[in-house]
């Protein structure tokens, strides 16, 4: 009989492994892939400041005063989330920025479909009006939608393979 609880322990206890070892790979997966996401969409937009300036002014939310601070600084803020994410540095904390920043870019896409403004996302370089027909809007939101995915699964486990977080003992 006690044989029989120790192999129903063993056996409980090998499949919480092999659980948390999907759990940890699908965290590392979806990690480094924010982190490509991030990296290709700051690396598209810094290169060309006032494009992405006129990104940020095509969806007519900001005042123009703040259009080139937010067109110039969000690529930079793109790539440090990109690095911590690359790295797994504050995993969870890029992570929960990550969500904030796709949520508002969420919300600016989905304002501009509401209000018949007729743009490209800027997402990942380039931006500004285009005609009705060259608009991507619900996939945009979808892919953006994917992305917060991907976020949130790191905000609830930010433990992942190879990443500073782990080896320095911080998450």
């Amino acid at each position: 009989m006690a044989t029989d609880q120790m192999a129903r322990v063993g056996g409980k206890q090998e499949a919480r492994k092999r659980s948390g070892a999907v759990v940890t790979g699908i965290g590392t997966a979806a990690r480094l892939g924010l982190a490509v996401v991030w990296a290709w969409a700051g690396l598209a937009k810094i290169s060309d400041p006032e494009a992405a300036a006129q990104a940020v002014r095509a969806y007519r939310l900001l005042p123009e005063a703040l259009v080139k601070p937010f067109g110039y600084g969000l690529p930079f803020l793109e790539i440090a989330l990109a690095v911590l994410l690359l790295v797994g540095l504050g995993t969870r904390v890029a992570a929960a920025l990550s969500g904030l920043l796709l949520l508002v870019y969420i919300g600016s896409i989905a304002s501009v479909w509401a209000r018949g403004i007729s743009i490209d996302c800027g997402c990942f370089g380039g931006g500004g009006a285009v005609s009705a027909s060259h608009t991507a809007y619900l996939q945009e939101i979808l892919r953006d939608l994917g992305f917060l995915l991907l976020a949130g699964w790191l905000v609830r486990w930010p433990r992942t393979w190879v990443s500073l977080d782990v080896t320095l003992a911080l998450d």
